[in-house]
Formats: structure tokens, sequence, C-alpha cells
């Protein structure tokens, strides 16, 4: 492998969070619900569903994987593509790529499909997260040594949480984050409607923040690409760069753990000492994958992966927008008075299949979304 080649490390592990998200989990929840075990319902179904406010469960590492993983390959393909192409080449390219993330991320969830004016929202999903985190973390990769690089990154926490400690409070609706997506997203903020009066009623349901949160979505992403320069540099001793990974994994966690005394570790709104304690998880995520496929040589039977992980907004995007239980049902419906309540968990299960299926057929035929 030369060392500028992407490691597959990187795709495997972007596939299995991939994987988790659009097929594994869906069949998971409704699969254990219907089991209706009190410990699985306060172990497994806990930690397969989003925290309410504070704290982290298993599948909130989810999304700050995702945004990881993207910056991961910032340094492989970056600066490579600026020395061959040019300065201005390359920042039409970034630009290119973060309208049509953040159109995509409105499909997803600014419910353009509905055709319906009043269901148009415009900062409110995850690839919409990546697109600015990309954004604002490519001019670290392209102008600045990685150590500036993490000096960045810890001004954008500083900068962060100025005006969280100061301006509001740490409740879901009174933070600085939360007022500051009210007044300029205003209508298009996710989970608002016009009254008969004229005046903006926002759903108290809704309390993920998007704008303030974006200094942190580029740490997420920035950090993502410092571990990308760790495995880019460090290709010549791989043992080593395993145990850097690792040895950085360890330090974030802690300083996450730290932070998070006098800044709460919240999902929804971004923290900074959350951003620190998941950035912690995806290091140590990254150096075991790393550690097992690119220094220990197993290799092979990772393709399963592969089909999520080498067509990661493709199978996001389908596995967000299309549901196919319809198919399943149209084959099976006779089944349903045989099945009784485990006929939603064979739906559900064929839908992961299908996915899985069209996925490997796009892998296999070598047709990738390019984004």
């Amino acid at each position: 492998m030369k060392t500028n080649e992407r490691l597959l490390s990187l795709d495997v592990l972007r596939g299995f969070d991939l994987f988790m998200l659009v097929a594994m989990q869906p069949f998971l929840v409704i699969s254990l619900k219907e089991l209706n075990c009190e410990w699985i319902n306060d172990t497994l179904l806990y930690q397969l569903d989003h925290a309410q406010w504070g704290g982290m469960r298993i599948w909130d590492f989810v999304m700050p994987l995702f945004l990881f993983m993207s910056g991961v390959t910032m340094p492989y393909s970056l600066p490579k593509y600026k020395a061959n192409n040019g300065n201005i080449k390359v920042w039409q390219r970034v630009i290119k790529r973060v309208l049509l993330l953040f159109f995509l991320g409105m499909v997803v969830q600014g419910n353009i499909l509905a055709l319906d004016p009043n269901r148009i929202f415009i900062y409110s999903n995850t690839l919409q997260a990546i697109a600015i985190g990309y954004l604002l973390t490519v001019p670290m990769v392209l102008y600045l040594k990685p150590r500036h690089q993490l000096i960045a990154i810890a001004l954008f926490m500083v900068i962060y949480s100025i005006p969280m400690h100061l301006l509001g409070d740490w409740s879901p609706q009174g933070n600085f984050a939360c007022e500051l997506d009210k007044a300029l997203l205003g209508r298009f903020r996710d989970g608002t409607f016009v009254a008969n009066d004229g005046s903006l009623v926002f759903a108290n349901w809704y309390d993920y923040t998007w704008i303030w949160s974006s200094l942190t979505f580029c740490c997420t992403v920035a950090l993502g690409s410092y571990a990308g320069h760790l495995t880019r540099t460090g290709d010549s001793n791989r043992p080593a760069t395993a145990k850097r990974l690792l040895a950085a994994g360890i330090i974030l966690l802690a300083a996450g753990l730290l932070a998070s005394t006098f800044q709460p570790i919240i999902k929804r709104i971004w923290t900074a000492s959350m951003t620190l304690y998941s950035a912690g998880w995806c290091y140590v995520l990254l150096s075991i994958f790393y550690w097992w496929i690119d220094v220990k040589g197993h290799r092979k039977n990772w393709n399963w992966l592969l089909y999520f992980g080498c067509n990661a907004i493709t199978a996001y995007l389908i596995g967000e927008l299309i549901n196919f239980r319809g198919i399943a049902e149209s084959l099976l419906h006779g089944t349903a008075q045989y099945l009784n309540n485990w006929y939603p968990v064979v739906l559900t299960a064929c839908n992961s299949i299908i996915i899985f299926l069209i996925l490997k057929v796009m892998y296999h035929n070598k047709l990738f979304l390019k984004v």
C-alpha cells in the first residue's frame, strides 16, 4: 500500500458506523421491543436510543463518528488535489461539496420532498453538520501545520464556550445556541410553524442546535483530520501509529470528562466537553480497527462493511429516505396472520436486507456516489 493510499480500516470503520445507522439499529430496536424483557429494555434498548439531554449513550456516538470519519480522509485528498490543481480549483471543489451536502441534508430532513413550503427547514441534518464542519476545517488542513491545527481546535472550543456560559444556561430551551438558532433561522428552524396571527411558534420538543454548534462540528471534523494526519505520516511504522491513536483517544476521553465538570456533556447542542469525549471514543475505535486490519493484516472478509463504507452517503440517503418495507409486504402479506406481532420485525429485516443488497450491487459494479 502506498503512503498516500486510503487505508482499509478507514472505510471499514465508516461502514460499521453506517451499517449500524441504516440497517442494524432499526432491526434491533423493533426486535428487542417485541421480546419485552425488562433487562433488555433497561440496557440494550436504553443504549440504542438517544439521551434525552445530558450524557451520552452508545447511539449518541453514531453522528460524531460520521463527522469524525469525514475528517480523517482530508489530509489524504486535499493537499494532493491542491498541489495538482491549484488553490482556486481546490476551493471550487470544496464549495461544490458543501453545497451538495447541504442540499442533500435538506432533502433528508428539510422535508423538500413533501412539496410543502411550510415544511422546508434550512439547517437540521447530519449531512449539513458535516458540510459546515468540513468547510471550516479545510483552511486548517491546507494552511496550518498540524500543531497549529490543534491550537485552532482549542480556540474554536473556547469561542463556543464563552457565550454558552455567559448568555444562558444549559437547559434545552435556555441555552445560547438555541436562542441563536431561533433568532437567525426563524421559520426555517426545524419544529417551527407560523400561527394564525403570523407569529412564530417554536416547538418545545425540538432542542437540537446548529448554527453556534457549527464551531464544535468543525472541532469534531478537525480532530478526525488530525487522526488522518497521524495515519498518513505514520504509515512507515504502523504499530507505533496505532499506539499514538489509542493514546490520543485516552487523552481526549480524560479531557472530555474533566471539561464536563464545568460544562455538561450534551450531544444535542454539541458542547465542547461532548466534542472531546466523543472524539476520544472515535480515536479508540479507529486505533482498534487500524491495529486489527492495517497492522495485524486481517484484511479479508470486510466487503460486507465496505458496501456501506465506500458508499456512505448513498447508504445514509436511501436508509433515511426510502422505505423498502412495502416491497416485502407485497410478497409476504399472507404471513401476517401467522407471524402476528413479529410481522413488522420481518418487514424491518427485509428493509435492511434490501439496502444491503443495493449497496452490494453498487460496490461490485463500482458505482459510488462522490460528494
